[in-house]
């Protein structure tokens, strides 16, 4: 299976799921938050705000896809 066979889809993504951009390569740890955007450590990918991006390469959420642990 390639890596972007499931590019952009949100299935099976939890609360502690990090998700990896498909621009830059970025992570984001929901254990981490985002001190750039200033989102706390324990926010979902789900609750980050629809106007959040890569703090790294300024790409949409939609460019994200879960990466397994």
């Amino acid at each position: 299976m390639s890596a972007f066979e499931n590019f952009g889809v949100r299935q099976d993504v939890t609360d502690v799921t990090r998700l990896e951009c498909g621009i830059c390569w970025t992570v984001y740890d929901p254990a981490d938050g985002d001190d750039v955007a200033q989102i706390a450590p324990g926010t979902p990918f789900a609750a980050l705000p629809e106007e959040w991006h890569c703090p790294n390469c300024d790409a949409p959420k939609s460019k994200f896809m879960a990466i397994e642990s």
